[in-house]
């Protein structure tokens, strides 16, 4: 009696019972699902948590360039894929900086910036006294004297009106705002009248005719007026970190393009990029375990970091095949760019893009 052919659950096409794998779609043709085999094949599909990645790890840490080498070379199913590999490694060290950095962060931030609106840097009591005392002296009985002894030369009348000018000047600087730069008691009016917020725009100094730029400037402004948390900025700021780092990537990769222009496609210095910034995050991520179980010193964390562009060095020599001088100067330039020109321009735009949108 022939064996009954066995249909796959996935593809619905019919085997031989005894095969383990469906020969058309390759799924296991017995498989229990638990929540074990579940966990894996969500790690498997998403991540390519596999036996590529113990494979990729040790190299990706103690040989620099080897990665990106091989890969070039055509082996591209041995070792994990560049951009699988910085995929997975980014979300495990922003997970870990959210749950031992951002957090805290965040909610000393919040309370920092609360104190600062609740107390301000000048108590009522303080410019009470520093007014009595104001008006406790006379500008005549302090300049007249210098005056008829020759050293000053100033007439009677001139001296009464500086001193009205000083203690006007004084006196008009009791409501004047320390914190924001509009009238806060007027907006506070407004606000409690539950008035629209164009007119808290406007009382805020926003004028008709401005643009979309400055509208949206007023109207996050008039947000955290209200609700006075600077932790939800810090917090959007750490949110766009992984999409502008997955941006100033293929930057990066621009730079080694035009240093090393006659070393290959512009691909071929996104794969080096790509196991380059998985590198990075795997150091960060093990510098942020090993804080948040020990207290390391900090000339340990910061020998770590200066590490990173030794092994950019290593790598650079190694995957673009230049002597140690030329691989030196351009690995430093590259550098230099990088963290002087393009960081600083992106984290400008971070901040005014976490503030807007927010």
């Amino acid at each position: 009696m022939e064996n009954q052919p066995e249909t796959c659950k996935n593809c619905e096409n019919q085997f031989e019972k005894t095969f383990k794998f469906c020969p058309h779609c390759g799924q296991q043709s017995k498989e229990d699902l638990t929540v074990g085999l579940l966990f894996y094949n969500t790690i498997s599909n998403y991540f390519s948590f596999d036996a590529r990645f113990f494979k990729s790890f040790l190299p990706l840490l103690f040989k620099p360039g080897y990665l990106s080498e091989k890969f070039i070379e055509g082996k591209r199913l041995m070792y994990l894929h560049p951009a699988q590999l910085y995929l997975f490694v980014s979300v495990v060290f922003f997970f870990l900086l959210s749950i031992t950095v951002v957090r805290k962060q965040v909610q000393d931030f919040d309370t920092a910036l609360k104190k600062t609106f609740e107390k301000p840097l000048v108590s009522d009591s303080t410019k009470i006294k520093a007014q009595q005392v104001l008006d406790s002296v006379n500008l005549d009985d302090i300049l007249l004297p210098l005056k008829k002894e020759g050293v000053l030369e100033m007439k009677e009348a001139e001296i009464k009106t500086l001193d009205s000018i000083i203690k006007n000047s004084v006196n008009n600087t009791k409501n004047i705002n320390t914190t924001f730069d509009f009238d806060e008691k007027k907006v506070d009016s407004l606000i409690a009248i539950e008035a629209s917020n164009k007119d808290i725009y406007k009382a805020m100094g926003m004028t008709d005719d401005a643009s979309f730029i400055k509208k949206k400037y007023y109207e996050q402004s008039l947000k955290f007026y209200k609700q006075r948390n600077g932790g939800q900025i810090l917090q959007a700021v750490y949110d766009t970190i992984p999409i502008s780092l997955f941006i100033l990537l293929p930057i990066f990769a621009f730079i080694l393009k035009v240093l090393f222009y006659k070393r290959g496609s512009y691909s071929h210095h996104l794969v080096f990029s790509f196991y380059f910034f998985s590198f990075l995050f795997t150091v960060f991520s093990l510098i942020l375990i090993a804080n948040y179980f020990w207290s390391i010193p900090n000339w340990i964390d910061w020998g770590l970091v200066l590490f990173t562009f030794f092994y950019l060095l290593i790598a650079v020599k190694r995957f673009y095949r230049q002597g140690w001088f030329w691989s030196f100067f351009k690995t430093g330039l590259a550098t230099f760019t990088y963290f002087t020109l393009v960081i600083p321009i992106a984290i400008v735009l971070l901040m005014l893009s976490s503030f807007l949108f927010y």
